[in-house]
């Protein structure tokens, strides 16, 4: 997955700040390379897996709560996912 396409595509999908943008495409890239998403879900992590899969939280949630809503609903079903999860002080400017 190439983190500058998926940083570009959150921002267009999503909108928030640039900082927010780098930090959930580090955490995609880092979750991409674990290959738990594939190995546990059967599909590759691909920049439109990620708008795909946060398109569907909340529509008032802005990027990085969209981010940790879907890897907290991953952890409730499989487990093993807070680790890729946004803290909040990570996208404050």
């Amino acid at each position: 997955m190439d983190r500058d396409s998926l940083e570009r595509e959150l921002g267009a999908a999503f909108g928030g700040t640039d900082r927010a943008q780098r930090v959930v495409a580090r955490q995609a890239r880092d979750l991409a390379d674990a290959g738990k998403i594939e190995a546990e879900l059967g599909f590759e992590l691909t920049v439109d897996a990620v708008i795909d899969n946060l398109e569907d939280a909340p529509d008032e949630y802005d990027l990085a709560e969209r981010w940790n809503w879907w890897l907290d609903s991953l952890e409730l079903s499989h487990g093993g996912y807070n680790r890729f999860r946004v803290r909040p002080e990570a996208v404050k400017d």
